[in-house]
């Protein structure tokens, strides 16, 4: 009776901040990216473990992904058959791993085709099926934001101003709200900085941001 009493005070009041809910196919999706990022962060941490063993054996497997990587080691397994019992098990897990891999791809794949805000999105420069699904069911509902600025604070991107006298220093973001969102954006950032050779007025204003 207490606890309802205060909880109406302070709706009365206004002392509390409203929490936006989700929508479920959102929330479906969002559970899709996560799991996925789940499964990638397991098959790198098997990727560096059989780069760590054959580094151990002074084997050097060089730049590869994931499907060279595995045969990389079977031509080593090939020589090397003593070896068998060892990376055996981690190329099977690996092998799994990146089927699974392949089958969230496809699932999301299929719903970024049937969004057209995502589709919309995939039209900027450096921004890919995963990065657009991802922010368009991270932000919902663009409509509770005020300022686009407020978009930037809601996924941690804002960073730490220090003024005092003459200084005017800018220090790290705040790094709250959605941890593989800015993952994706700042793969995104730097494809864009780095690997689209195509001129666009967003590449100049984050080149001149990055000089900056």
């Amino acid at each position: 009776q207490n606890d309802a009493k205060g909880l109406a005070e302070m709706a009365r009041m206004g002392w509390y901040r409203e929490a936006a809910v989700k929508g479920a196919e959102n929330w479906k999706t969002r559970s899709m990216l996560a799991a996925r990022t789940k499964l990638v962060n397991l098959r790198r941490d098997i990727d560096n473990q059989m780069r760590g063993l054959c580094k151990g054996l002074g084997i050097v497997l060089g730049k590869a992904g994931s499907t060279n990587l595995a045969r990389k080691v079977d031509a080593v397994l090939a020589e090397a058959p003593d070896l068998q019992d060892i990376f055996a098990p981690l190329v099977l897990a690996q092998s799994c791993l990146t089927e699974q891999i392949e089958r969230f791809n496809r699932q999301l794949m299929a719903v970024a085709k049937g969004d057209q805000t995502v589709r919309r999105m995939m039209t900027v420069p450096g921004i890919g099926p995963l990065t657009a699904l991802s922010f368009v069911v991270t932000i919902d509902n663009p409509t509770r934001f005020k300022h686009s600025a407020d978009v930037g604070a809601y996924l941690g991107l804002t960073p730490r101003r220090y003024q005092s006298g003459e200084m005017d220093r800018t220090g790290r973001i705040s790094k709250r709200g959605n941890h593989q969102m800015r993952t994706y954006l700042f793969e995104a950032a730097n494809v864009l900085l780095t690997v689209v050779r195509r001129g666009s007025a967003l590449k100049r204003w984050g080149s001149k941001l990055a000089k900056r």
